[in-house]
């Protein structure tokens, strides 16, 4: 396992297997970054004409390894590029940082001399380091070739012996290892994480965490198949009845005193989608295990912030099913009863995601919170709008603003979409349930979704994020994102709350 540690020192002179030198596009060429110049001035004019014979661009993200040649203790340098001066922000350093980390798998130590002058810079680069390191090797033999990872990374920052820098790094790490469980959780195969076996997780982790004196008090509930059908829960019931593994709900509860904000979390929970009876193409489904990516998404917010202690109260509802094909799974032309009365008419059984949320989220509007989010690998209609990096942002415009400052702080990339007044009447096209559940229009796919479950919010400010672009990467790694599950949303939300708890507003 990777330790992290915080120091102070020249990255000329610290010594270790190697050291991260950050360099920047200005108009006179490249340059070192901030927190680098020692090692540049080590290499003197060299240093310009050795960038030009490796052919360095200093694009955000690249990097070249060579020899240090004994100009600075370390063996080996590793140039990272941080592309132009003038654009240089934490989430540029984040994204560079994860790509240096995983271009040095095997070093013993590892030190970054990276821009860390401010506190935001000093917790990108933490960040960065311990999200690009990150990789899942658990169904790995032993014996087969995998990178064991670096085994202490060394951020030099000038702030180091600050109580206040220490206290961001320590932050930035917390935030990291929530990213990466949330990956850990997504990876997980089908055949390992069926919604008893989520539950599980989660009462571990519960158990874990809440544990001793000091921990934080975490309120957990689960519902079985019995009490779903006793609550009226008909959408989970309906998409999990198809599996020999039976759907379950968590909610997890922190309710710090004082905490003037309640805010809601739900997350989708299908630990594996095949579409149903509206089945999905072979090709389609060898990822579908991460379908469940904004349940694990809210659940780590929540033990998060329950951690660092935030004063701001939230509730994460995962809702879980199975989406399988069977004798007793959901048809197109069933009617479903949502909790609440609504009754739903399935047309495609591969739109599911819908409807577990929508029991969840008429659960967490009872509550009657400050607003709710919901997070949800939800349509291929919005990877095709936005591509499989960016995550659509639906629903009241101020959570809307608000989430995407969050997203640009935690160097996430979302956009807001509409929906549109039609979608009130696309709704309520079907002619034997309340609202149709889906409408086969090919148009708008996404923006009926989201009009779908702001019929479950009860008026209540609500935002929708759909992760099913970014929530798994199933190219190669890029900047501190690896391949399988990225953790999308993790860092929006936690940046979100940190600010609603600062402000109460």
């Amino acid at each position: 396992m990777t330790s992290y540690t915080l120091r102070k020192g020249s990255p000329a002179k610290t010594r270790s297997d190697a050291v991260v030198v950050g360099l920047v596009k200005t108009a006179k060429g490249i340059v070192t970054a901030p927190g680098a110049e020692e090692v540049g001035e080590a290499w003197g004019r060299k240093l310009r004409p050795l960038l030009e014979s490796l052919g360095f661009k200093a694009g955000v993200g690249e990097v070249a390894k060579v020899p240090s040649g004994g100009v600075v203790n370390a063996p080996l340098v590793v140039f990272l590029g941080l592309g132009d001066a003038d654009a240089l922000s934490p989430a540029v350093v984040r994204r560079a940082t994860g790509a240096a980390v995983r271009a040095v798998p095997n070093a013993a130590t590892l030190a970054l001399a990276v821009p860390s002058e401010t506190l935001p810079l000093l917790a990108a680069a933490a960040e960065g380091a311990a999200l690009g390191g990150y990789a899942f090797t658990r169904y790995k033999k032993e014996s087969a070739p995998t990178k064991p990872g670096v085994g202490e990374v060394i951020v030099l920052s000038p702030l180091a012996r600050q109580e206040e820098a220490t206290r961001a790094f320590e932050e930035a790490l917390r935030v990291a290892e929530a990213v990466n469980t949330t990956r850990d959780w997504v990876n997980l195969p089908p055949n390992d994480l069926d919604p008893a076996a989520f539950v599980d997780l989660v009462t571990s982790q519960h158990k874990a965490t809440t544990k001793g004196r000091g921990a934080p008090k975490i309120g957990l509930e689960v519902w079985d198949e019995e009490r779903l059908a006793a609550d009226g829960c008909g959408g989970i019931l309906g998409v999990g009845g198809g599996s020999a593994a039976p759907p379950r709900l968590v909610k997890l509860t922190w309710s710090p005193k004082g905490a003037e904000r309640h805010i809601a979390l739900v997350g989708k929970g299908i630990t594996y989608d095949s579409g149903g009876y509206t089945i999905k193409p072979a090709g389609s489904m060898q990822t579908m295990k991460s379908d469940m990516a904004g349940a694990a998404a809210v659940v780590q917010v929540l033990f998060h912030i329950a951690r660092a202690g935030l004063p701001v109260r939230v509730t994460a509802w995962a809702p879980l099913a199975e989406n399988m094909v069977s004798g007793t799974a959901m048809r197109p032309g069933d009617v479903l009863t949502i909790r609440g009365g609504t009754t739903v008419e399935v047309t495609n059984t591969d739109a599911e995601g819908r409807l577990v949320l929508a029991d969840a989220l008429v659960l967490a509007a009872e509550e009657e919170p400050d607003e709710i989010i919901d997070v949800a690998t939800l349509t291929g209609h919005m990877v095709v709008a936005l591509g499989d990096k960016i995550s659509g942002v639906m629903g009241d415009d101020r959570l809307v603003a608000d989430l995407r400052a969050a997203a640009d702080e935690a160097g996430e990339a979302i956009w807001p979409m509409p929906i549109p007044a039609e979608m009130h009447d696309r709704l309520r096209s079907s002619k034997v349930a309340d609202i149709a559940q889906h409408d086969w229009v090919r148009w708008g796919g996404g923006l009926y979704a989201a009009g779908f479950l702001r019929e479950f919010t009860a008026g209540l400010p609500w935002a929708h994020l759909d992760i099913a672009g970014p929530s798994f990467n199933s190219g190669g790694p890029h900047g501190h994102v690896p391949n399988g599950g990225t953790g999308a949303a993790v860092g929006t939300l936690v940046a979100y709350l940190r600010t609603q708890a600062a402000t109460g507003a």
